[in-house]
């Protein structure tokens, strides 16, 4: 099922690769929260090729949701993550594929197809880039770390904004980064391009395959109280392991008024 997720997700980053820079329809999910008609065109080849392929697992998916089955396979996809990217013809995105059985993530696939990178991972095998075996960056101090974000589409209207994390971060670690592509996020942590990630308000789709590849390549992921990540909840931090504690510490500051 590994491989079969690697060519569906190769599949459907062709799709977006060649649309890039072509008309697209964009229209809107909230006053800053996009779709294209290019999200659903990928959506839909996944979507179909895994009902030829695995007609009775589940998928949820970002645009269609979940169509479940009474499976205990769960395909968790983001067609398209990083849509305001693409809409702007930034070329940072990828598409998302992870694999749950009951309840577990056992596989995830992340590909890159303007760098042609697809990142892999498969429960207790390890991860890899290009079939190439990936580690998680040694940095063990959060003031010569390159960390990454996002900020949440209802900043304008939510009191978690994020910014109060951005701010603190900001004057304890090294550099800051804003991608737009939670999942590619997640994997430059495991590659150790980043030495750390978090961010608010994300849906699984967003994490699901990326955080197993954080894992497999000796990475920690937790929410923001440093318990068990749940990919169904909206909280996540990942890290190289070794700065992990402090980047908690950091994310406890704004709620103790620091």
């Amino acid at each position: 099922m590994l491989e079969f997720a690697i060519r569906l997700a190769k599949d459907a980053g062709r799709l977006l690769r060649d649309r890039l820079g072509t008309r697209i329809d964009v229209s809107h999910k909230g006053d800053i929260n996009l779709v294209t008609d290019v999200d659903l065109a990928s959506e839909r080849l996944i979507r179909e090729t895994i009902a030829t392929h695995y007609p009775r697992h589940q998928v949820m998916a970002e645009e269609g949701g979940l169509d479940e089955r009474g499976s205990q396979y769960r395909w968790i996809v983001d067609p398209l993550d990083g849509t305001t990217n693409y809409a702007h013809g930034y070329p940072v995105f990828c598409v998302s594929i992870a694999l749950e059985y009951k309840g577990e993530i056992i596989l995830g696939v992340v590909y890159d197809p303007m760098r042609e990178e697809l990142f892999a991972a498969e429960r207790g095998a390890g991860a890899a880039l290009n079939n190439r075996s990936i580690r998680v960056s040694a940095t063990t101090e959060l003031i010569k770390s390159m960390l990454s974000t996002g900020f949440p589409y209802d900043i304008k209207t939510s009191r978690l904004t994020n910014l109060d994390h951005w701010a603190n971060f900001a004057m304890n670690a090294q550099a800051l980064r804003r991608d737009g592509a939670a999942a590619l996020d997640l994997c430059y942590v495991a590659s150790g391009r980043y030495d750390g990630f978090w961010e608010l308000n994300l849906s699984a789709w967003d994490v699901a395959a990326g955080a197993l590849i954080v894992e497999e390549a000796g990475g920690r992921v937790s929410n923001f109280s440093g318990g068990k990540f749940d990919h169904y909840k909206p909280e996540v931090v990942a890290s190289n392991g070794l700065i992990h504690d402090r980047m908690l510490e950091v994310l406890a500051m704004s709620q103790s008024g620091k």
